[in-house]
């Protein structure tokens, strides 16, 4: 799998998924399943549907992935 999620792209997920995940927490709700995919989507730098729909956000400077 080859990485298609660029170092932008990664800190927002990042960031919105610790914050979805704490809410999830404060407000007893599902939805913090939902930070957790993004929080595991910007840890690997893979997004599936990014791969189906044939999106990278990876730019030049970012750490190129390998497949594997």
């Amino acid at each position: 799998m080859k990485k298609n999620v660029g170092s932008l792209d990664k800190n927002i997920r990042l960031g919105a998924g610790i914050v979805i995940i704490i809410l999830g927490l404060v407000f007893k709700s599902l939805w913090g399943i939902l930070g957790l995919v993004l929080v595991g989507t910007a840890l690997m730098g893979w997004c599936p549907p990014y791969e189906l729909l044939g999106i990278n956000t990876m730019k030049e400077g970012d750490v190129q992935g390998k497949e594997g």
